[in-house]
């Protein structure tokens, strides 16, 4: 019995240290989100020189709304949540527009609060549907949003969104019931961070860090899926469905963490990937390959870790291009006639 209490308490403060070093991670990829904004915005190529003469060729029907993940903002000075991608949609004819949301909170507050702007941008366009292109928790978010006014959006689309919840969730979530003090500082410190955040973004959104990690466990994500199941896939790994009440529904991830020693952020994305156990090696840092499948899969093997989905990435050697996919999705939605 005794050699047993040993092995638990050894396995107990190697996942604190786990789950401890992946916050600080976090925290890391914040001051590296920042860090790399401000030296991109000075020095990303013209869409231009990235995808060629402006076309039309994204000019979808509806407008496409974009929707941040958790700890994320619309625009920080110069630095924008999603970098280059909108400019260069915009150059090829879509009309886009970027919303902002609690960088902390549950997805159903978030979904109420992008609600709301959503009817803002149909009233300022004059379109009757939009398109809702989610990051991270950003997915949970418009699929709210399409649940509650369905005759408003035309598709969702979900990117690297943890539709059956996060593994690095669950870790955390485990790691607050069994030394909730560590939990309540870690909680703390995420509400520091969407001050931080509101601040610096010029916002007054409410946070709550609690609420997020609650959204995004795997039982927080089942309980929303019960709320909200359209486009959720029934079977495991699979599609869902496609369409639902007049709603496209679509999803694309990406696997892998560490792709470059010149991405500050692949470090902290690698040290988050360790606290995988069901989806270990398939995964992009926080979300895992099949708990990212919503509606039609467009790809779930993308080189390309939680990060550089929105292209939040910055070292001197080739990244990949997560631009292209949404350009990629642009042409196809409007191929469709949406």
């Amino acid at each position: 019995m005794q050699k047993l209490k040993q092995a638990w308490r050894k396995w107990a403060i190697r996942t604190s240290v786990g789950v401890l070093g992946s916050v600080v991670a976090v925290g890391a990829i914040v001051l590296g989100q920042f860090a790399m904004g401000v030296w991109r915005a000075g020095h990303m190529a013209t869409p231009a020189q990235l995808d060629g003469p402006a076309s039309d060729q994204a000019r979808t029907r509806y407008p496409l709304v974009l929707v941040h993940g958790m700890m994320g903002f619309d625009h920080v000075g110069e630095v924008s949540y999603w970098f280059d991608i909108v400019p260069r949609l915009q150059a090829q004819g879509a009309q886009v527009a970027v919303t902002s949301v609690s960088a902390f909170g549950s997805s159903e507050l978030r979904g109420q609060q992008l609600l709301t702007q959503v009817a803002a941008i149909r009233a300022r366009t004059g379109a009757d549907k939009v398109h809702l292109i989610g990051h991270s928790q950003g997915g949970q978010a418009a699929r709210y949003v399409a649940a509650q006014q369905p005759q408003w959006v035309a598709s969702v689309t979900a990117v690297a969104s943890p539709t059956m919840g996060s593994e690095v969730a669950d870790r955390l979530q485990t790691l607050h019931a069994e030394h909730p003090w560590v939990g309540d500082a870690i909680f703390a410190l995420g509400n520091a961070t969407g001050q931080l955040i509101n601040w610096l973004a010029g916002t007054q959104w409410p946070q709550d860090a609690r609420a997020t990690l609650a959204s995004l466990t795997t039982a927080g994500a089942a309980a929303f899926n019960q709320q909200y199941p359209a486009g959720v896939p029934t079977t495991a790994c699979g599609d869902g469905a496609p369409e639902v009440a007049g709603v496209r529904y679509y999803s694309w991830s990406g696997v892998g963490r560490f792709h470059s020693a010149t991405n500050m952020l692949d470090a902290p994305m690698w040290l988050t990937g360790q606290l995988f156990e069901r989806e270990r090696d398939d995964n992009d840092g926080l979300v895992g390959r099949c708990a990212s499948h919503l509606g039609e899969v467009l790809g779930d093997r993308h080189p390309m870790n939680h990060l550089h989905a929105v292209r939040m990435v910055g070292g001197i050697t080739p990244d990949p291009d997560p631009a292209k996919l949404y350009l990629a999705h642009a042409a196809r939605l409007k191929a469709a006639g949406l």
